[in-house]
């Protein structure tokens, strides 16, 4: 039987390895932790739930980002509650991570501005789409994406950037001969942690 891995009976090497995790999805677009889902509240309390691109880790600062368009409704969800949550599972390694804390939507100023130029002109296109995300069509296809040369300044004006800081951090990893689930609470003095029956 193969050996348990580094982190298996300590908290601090989970803590690292689903941090790492975190940082290796927002380069790695084939790693699980790529499109975690994303968990938001709507207006009449039900939750949704939908797939989102990471796209920065800061483990220092405990925040991750991602982008979307401010017409639709996980950015309104976002905004009106100010929460999120994010789970990502990779079936390859056995690990759950689970993250949970205050959201702040991004969509004028210097940092939205920033991220926007420097985003591929590619990714820049999807926010020019009309009518905006969710919007009901009679057919498939009735909706339009800017010309390749306009698609840098057409989605700009709907373009927002979402940033979670982490207040809750779950770990969770399978193992036929034993479970391991670590948790790990903000607080002014830094992460407060503990193991939790899987």
């Amino acid at each position: 039987m193969s050996e348990h891995p580094r982190f298996y009976d300590d908290l601090a090497a989970c803590h690292a390895e689903l941090w790492q995790r975190l940082e290796q999805g927002v380069s790695d677009r084939h790693s699980a932790f790529h499109t975690p889902a994303l968990a938001t509240v709507d207006p009449h309390g039900r939750p949704q739930v939908r797939a989102v691109v990471l796209r920065d880790v800061d483990r220092s600062a405990g925040t991750l980002r991602f982008h979307c368009d401010r017409r639709s409704e996980k950015a309104s969800e976002i905004a009106g509650m100010r929460c999120a949550a994010l789970q990502v599972y990779d079936p390859a390694a056995k690990i759950q991570v689970r993250v949970d804390g205050t959201a702040e939507v991004h969509t004028d100023g210097w940092f939205a501005e920033t991220v926007w130029t420097q985003s591929q002109p590619m990714s820049r296109a999807v926010y020019g789409i009309s009518p905006g995300p969710g919007t009901a069509l009679a057919h498939g296809g009735d909706y339009t994406l800017p010309d390749k040369d306009d698609a840098i300044l057409d989605g700009r004006e709907n373009f927002c950037v979402v940033v979670i800081r982490a207040e809750r951090l779950e770990f969770l990893y399978l193992d036929s001969r034993g479970h391991r689930r670590a948790l790990w609470l903000r607080s002014q003095a830094g992460w407060v942690e503990t193991w939790l029956a899987p």
